[in-house]
């Protein structure tokens, strides 16, 4: 009998393979090496990644971000320093992120702990944001309850025509950099038998990254 519904649904993963004698030492490259395939794949956004956080207790939220830029310093989102996301690193400072890159079977875990980035690199980049996202991080109090989607528009439309130009970076609003002390690259692998190598490091400021096979 064929199996109906999800328990039915299969994909073979068998685009690529993943070993140690070809991957970069420092996990930085070989993520910008997956990035750029990602962004050749053709996907919709290669940047989106599921930004998991945790309360004080440990009750666990993740929701899907953007990336914005990594470096040797780590990964950088952009948010409401008042929402959900931003009261939960403000109780626990540790996050972990997974990007998922269908048409390459390939994903990446990254976890580690969370800084607030500085101002000056908030307006740069809220500089950059179309006039409709700046008016729109004015307007909405993200995460909190609202009487509806007209109240919203109507305030928008205010602050539209208050800053028909320049949009001041509100202050509520800025970047956050999750400093990764582990990063794991997943390949897909026919019979589930994935390629998954992890590279670890005792803290943020360790130059030295530890890479072992994980079993599927």
């Amino acid at each position: 009998m064929t199996a109906t519904g999800p328990a039915g649904m299969r994909q073979n993963y068998d685009r690529f393979e993943l070993n140690e004698q070809d991957v970069a030492a420092n996990p930085l490259d070989q993520f910008a090496r997956w990035f750029e395939e990602a962004r050749s794949a053709d996907l919709m956004e290669p940047n989106a990644m599921s930004l998991a956080t945790a309360t004080a207790e440990g009750a666990v939220a993740n929701r899907m971000v953007l990336l914005k830029g990594f470096d040797a310093e780590g990964f950088t989102f952009f948010t409401n320093y008042e929402s959900k996301k931003a009261q939960d690193l403000a109780l626990n400072g540790r996050a972990a992120l997974l990007f998922w890159w269908d048409k390459l079977h390939r994903q990446v875990r990254i976890e580690g702990p969370v800084s607030k980035v500085g101002e000056a690199e908030s307006d740069a980049y809220f500089a950059t944001r179309p006039h409709g996202s700046r008016i729109g991080a004015l307007a909405s109090p993200q995460s909190r309850v609202i009487e509806g989607r007209e109240k919203l528009a109507e305030r928008f439309t205010e602050l539209e025509k208050k800053f028909p130009q320049d949009v001041p970076r509100p202050a509520h609003w800025g970047g956050y950099r999750v400093r990764p002390l582990r990063i794991e690259f997943w390949q897909g692998r026919p019979s589930r038998l994935h390629d998954r190598l992890v590279y670890r490091r005792d803290d943020p400021e360790a130059q030295t990254w530890h890479i072992e096979r994980l079993a599927p």
